[in-house]
């Protein structure tokens, strides 16, 4: 379905009332806690695990599918600007995508910022990603990352880290429009910042917000676990598929990662969902773009060896 001028007219307006995420931080969680919360379904399967880190745990929640068969384990990092989102949050994400693969989905609740400040909430998918890897009581499928906006950007974060520790391997990820880069400012060299930041929900001020939450220090913006797109080295990374929006501020940043990822010898696939907003992922499975999405997801899944 096109974005028709009513639809337009209306997104500019709740665009244009953004209130401060730094400042507002508390109702801004609670907000996205409302909006998004979902109970499941009675006698739907999940189970919840506790990964035991150094010095904490890292809640686990596994959906797995109505069906039997030797298929991968989906290892998700949610989205919500590294400052918001959680297990519950996602609940009707995960469900569906277990359903509509037919695999398991693994949904890691990471630390969040500002209180964990970068990079705690990568460590925690790092060593989520670890475990089910490497861990065969835990996991002995094959593990896939995958991971919507700063989801995307952990799950591709992670991938660098493992090729620079060399602890497990990462076959495949799967980074639905990630953020990329670190520069969301009127300076930024992408034209989707400028031509969808300030009109489509996602703004580029509520984008810089959230990368200063993140945040612990200044340095930390250009570190490529933080900004994967300011790698200098993207060689010997996962069979990449990456998914964009047509009206998303981080399309541009998204592509271009696919792009350098390509460059330097990586099987990647890029595709742009017409008509698509950013968080348009997390919509039910009727919208013709969240099916587009899940057809490109199991054909990446299943036929991209």
């Amino acid at each position: 379905m096109a974005i028709n001028k009513v639809v337009r007219a209306a997104l500019k307006a709740l665009s244009y009332t953004e209130y401060d995420i730094k400042e507002n931080l508390r109702m801004h969680r609670n907000l996205v806690n409302m909006t998004r919360k979902h109970f499941l379904k009675p006698l739907y399967k999940t189970w919840d695990y506790k990964l035991r880190s150094k010095d904490h745990n890292i809640p686990v929640r596994v959906f797995s599918p109505h069906v039997h068969g030797d298929f991968p384990v989906l290892l998700f990092f949610h989205g919500g600007g590294w400052v918001t989102g959680n297990i519950e949050t996602y609940n009707k994400v995960c469900t569906n995508m277990a359903k509509l693969t037919k695999c398991k989905v693994a949904s890691v609740d990471y630390r969040l910022a500002p209180e964990n400040p970068f990079p705690a909430g990568l460590e925690d998918c790092y060593e989520a990603a670890k475990a089910f890897v490497t861990n065969k009581v835990i996991n002995d499928k094959e593990v896939i990352l995958i991971g919507d906006s700063a989801g995307g950007n952990l799950a591709a974060a992670v991938s660098l880290l493992a090729r620079k520790r060399k602890e497990f391997k990462v076959k495949k990820q799967i980074l639905i429009y990630p953020a990329t880069y670190n520069d969301h400012s009127e300076n930024s060299p992408f034209r989707s910042l400028v031509e969808n930041g300030r009109d489509y929900l996602l703004t580029s001020k509520r984008i810089r917000d959230y990368m200063d939450l993140y945040i612990s220090k200044k340095e930390d913006f250009y570190s490529p676990y933080f900004a994967p797109l300011l790698s200098k080295d993207l060689s010997m990374q996962p069979k990449t598929l990456i998914i964009t929006a047509e009206y998303d501020p981080l399309r541009d940043e998204g592509e271009e990662y696919g792009k350098k990822l390509r460059e330097a010898g990586n099987y990647v696939e890029i595709y742009r969902i017409k008509d698509g907003l950013h968080g348009f992922f997390s919509l039910p499975p009727r919208f013709p773009q969240v099916k587009l999405c899940y057809d490109i997801i199991n054909h990446f899944i299943y036929e991209v060896n």
